[in-house]
């Protein structure tokens, strides 16, 4: 038995080695992880910012509520992965982000960002160079370019929601480069 559960340890010991060594395939990856990592790590912090009881706020009628851009930030993360850098026929599954608790956002937009993060691992160099034709301006770019736009949408939505945060009188987390 003493032998077994040395053995599981092992077992559990490599694995995380080997998660913890995983490096993306490709020089463009390679440089862009850190970029996106830092992106989706100030987002979160954003995220976690603004009280639960705030979710809800919008500073007009015909804005998002806070919880509404959280959403959005990871819906549209994981749709923008899929048919831009994956080539995916995808289509938008909105969800409702009034009932939703933040602890469900915050898990939500995890999963999202988890989602692109081991594309960024995980994707060759052939499909980072085929084009895409974006959606609503019908540039054609390369699918690794197409990471950008994934982050600039992102960054769009965050920059939104700390402006929120701020007209609640709450202290942003400071933004670091």
């Amino acid at each position: 038995m003493k032998y077994c559960l040395f053995g599981v340890a092992f077992l559990f010991l490599l694995l995380g080695h080997a998660q913890s060594t995983q490096e993306p395939k490709t020089d463009f990856t390679k440089m862009y992880l850190p970029v996106w990592l830092e992106a989706k790590d100030h987002c979160l912090e954003v995220a976690k910012a603004m009280p639960e009881e705030l979710y809800n706020y919008k500073p007009t009628a015909v804005s998002k509520t806070f919880g509404a851009q959280m959403v959005h930030i990871a819906n549209a993360g994981v749709l923008l992965t899929k048919r831009y850098v994956q080539g995916m026929d995808v289509t938008p599954n909105p969800m409702d982000a009034s009932k939703m608790t933040k602890s469900e956002i915050l898990q939500l937009l995890e999963e999202s960002f988890d989602y692109t993060t081991a594309v960024i691992y995980t994707i060759e160099q052939e499909q980072l160079d085929e084009t895409c034709k974006m959606y609503h301006s019908g540039n054609v770019v390369s699918r690794a370019f197409a990471f950008f736009y994934i982050q600039d949408h992102m960054a769009n939505h965050r920059s939104k929601s700390n402006l929120y945060v701020r007209m609640n009188d709450i202290q942003p987390p400071a933004y670091t480069w």
